[in-house]
Order: structure tokens, then C-alpha cells, then sequence
């Protein structure tokens, strides 16, 4: 390893920026012009936040990764770094569209790393705001992680698992050293590594939760991405009442004939406090989507009156809310 290589990124980064001083006076067609260090045209205030994740293989990149997209975060997967420069001026040019992006890198071969030094070094004179989060485990986990998917690790070649291990560790050696955030995940499961990065990139509110309340009918099967289901069919149906029929439960007279049965609006109550407590529990374990079903029979009235009003009761507490009939207008 050279001198230069050696040295901590932001001294490497400082020299990358010093050369490139001499290259700012430049003579084109006869006329001298100058080149900014920040990106050309955009102001300061635009350039968006930058959060480069990277770290060991079977470490937790994929799920640090998702936090931050249900966070918000314009996340890209596997950018080259030489690319990250150009993503970062992207997203300054999208007028506020994008004002945080993570990516994510891993380090395979000795050019990768180049590429990414110099990414780094470019976006220091840029003056763009970025923080390196690195995934780090013990050798111990990382083979228990291979071994329980029957996956071999990216380097191991025809070697052994922690063959592999010891290579991308050496590799990543001094990005390990200049990152802004270590989390060793040795030890944690999926959710405790979800509740670590809220805690660092959340800031003071916490992570919303967002709900799909779906009506149904059961007669065309229940939905295969509901997390919870309700049933409707303890109530009368509006089918069997002739003026009715026609009607879905968008209709007020259809949803006032739901509502005005014994127990509807006690459902209503006792579901939605019920899932006040559900929605706690979602977001202490990282939890961010939910999907309710609500189902009768034809997914036509009961459960469509519902759905509305439950959607209602969601959207006045916080909850970001849409609501799917699934199968209204099939019959």
C-alpha cells in the first residue's frame, strides 16, 4: 500500500482538490473561463443530502437500505462510484424533488475503490453534505448468514467462505476508517437494525406509517397482501333490500342503512382503537406498510361503508391513508 493510499479520506479528498486548483483556468476557443467548484447553475441550498452505505457483505446493507427508503430517502442499489458525482447533480437539478439520496456500494476490486475515492473527493469540493454508513459483523455471523441461505460469499471464489470474508474485510479497510457511522450488526436482528438507523436518520419525528384499507368480497377471495382482516358479513345485507341493490356502499342511503345496525358503529370504535395499539406495535418493530381488509360478501356494501369510514378515522389520527375497493363493480 502506496503512502497516498494510506492516508485518511479527507486528507486523500484535500489532496485530489488541491491538484485539481491548477486545472480551474482553462483556455478554451481563446477565451480563458473558469470552472466553479460547485455545480454549475445550481445553488447551494439545492444540492441534496448524501448518505453512502457500504460495509460487509451478509452485514445488513439491503435493510439499512430500506429504512431509509420508507424514510423518505431516494435510495439507488449498486451505483458504480463513479456515477455517484452525477446522481448527487441529478438530484440538485430535480427543484426540491430530490433532497436526500443514499446509495449503495460495495467494494470488489482495487479500481471499485479508486473510483469511489475519487467520488468522494469530487463531492468534498462540490461542497455536498455526505455521511458514509458502514455495515460491519463479526466473522462468526457473517459465515452463519452464508451458510443458513446456501449462498456462497461475492469474493470466496473457490476458496472458502471466510476466505471471502477476509478479502472484502481487507478491501474495505480504510472506508471502514472514514466512515461517518459504524454499526456492527453481529448481534442484531432485522428490527433493532431498523430501530438503529431511525434513530440516526429519522430525526425528531418518528417514521410514519402508511395504511391501505381494502374492501373486498369474499366470494372472490381474500386478498394475498392483507395483513389484517375484517369481516363484514355479521351485519344485514343491503343486497337483499330492493332499492338498495343497485347501490354500492359509496352511496349515503346504503352506507346510513350499514351504519344504523346493531353493533356497526361499536365495530368502528373497538377496530380503530384496536388498531392504534397494532400501529404502536408496527412502529416500535420497523414496520411501515399495513394492509387492511375489510370483506362482505361481495365486497359491494357492508364492506365498502366501512372501509370509508374507517379510512376516515385513520387519516384524522396521522395515519397516511388510501383506500382500494378490490372488487366493487365486478358483479
Amino acid at each position: 500500500m502506496t503512502e497516498h493510499e494510506a492516508r485518511p479520506t479527507a486528507q486523500r479528498d484535500r489532496a485530489h482538490k488541491e491538484n485539481g486548483e491548477d486545472q480551474q483556468q482553462k483556455q478554451e476557443n481563446g477565451a480563458q473561463v473558469s470552472t466553479d467548484a460547485t455545480t454549475a447553475g445550481v445553488p447551494d441550498a439545492a444540492i441534496p443530502e448524501l448518505v453512502i452505505i457500504s460495509g460487509m457483505s451478509g452485514a445488513g446493507r439491503s435493510t439499512a437500505a430500506k429504512c431509509l427508503e420508507d424514510l423518505g430517502w431516494f435510495v439507488v442499489d449498486n451505483l458504480p462510484p463513479a456515477l455517484i458525482p452525477t446522481m448527487v447533480e441529478l438530484g440538485a437539478r430535480s427543484q426540491g424533488n430530490v433532497a436526500r439520496i443514499a446509495v449503495v456500494v460495495d467494494v470488489r476490486g482495487r479500481r471499485f475503490f479508486d473510483n469511489l475515492r475519487e467520488s468522494l473527493a469530487d463531492l468534498e469540493a462540490k461542497n455536498v453534505t455526505r455521511r458514509i454508513v458502514f455495515l460491519e459483523s463479526s466473522d462468526e455471523a457473517l459465515v452463519r448468514r452464508f451458510e443458513s441461505v446456501r449462498r456462497p460469499h461475492p469474493l470466496q471464489g473457490d476458496g472458502r467462505i471466510v476466505d471471502g470474508i477476509a478479502a472484502e474485510r481487507e478491501l474495505l479497510r480504510e472506508l471502514r476508517g472514514d466512515a461517518d457511522l459504524v454499526i456492527d450488526t453481529s448481534s442484531l436482528n432485522v428490527h433493532e437494525l431498523r430501530a438503529k438507523m431511525d434513530a440516526q436518520f429519522a430525526g425528531e419525528e418518528e417514521p410514519e406509517l402508511r395504511a391501505t384499507v381494502m374492501s373486498f368480497g369474499f366470494k372472490y377471495g381474500l386478498p394475498v397482501d392483507a395483513d389484517l382482516v375484517a369481516d363484514m358479513r355479521f351485519l344485514p345485507n343491503p343486497h337483499w333490500v330492493p332499492e338498495l341493490r343497485p347501490f354500492t356502499g359509496l352511496n349515503e342511503e346504503v352506507a346510513a342503512y350499514v351504519f344504523n345496525q346493531p353493533g356497526a358503529k361499536e365495530f368502528l370504535d373497538r377496530y380503530a382503537e384496536l388498531l392504534r395499539l397494532i400501529a404502536a406495535g408496527y412502529r416500535r418493530e420497523g414496520k411501515r406498510y399495513v394492509t387492511i381488509a375489510i370483506g362482505c360478501t361481495g365486497g359491494k356494501h357492508r364492506s365498502v361503508a366501512m372501509s370509508e369510514k374507517l379510512a376516515a378515522r385513520l387519516a384524522a389520527e396521522g395515519v397516511e391513508t388510501v383506500v382500494v375497493h378490490r372488487d366493487m363493480g365486478r358483479e
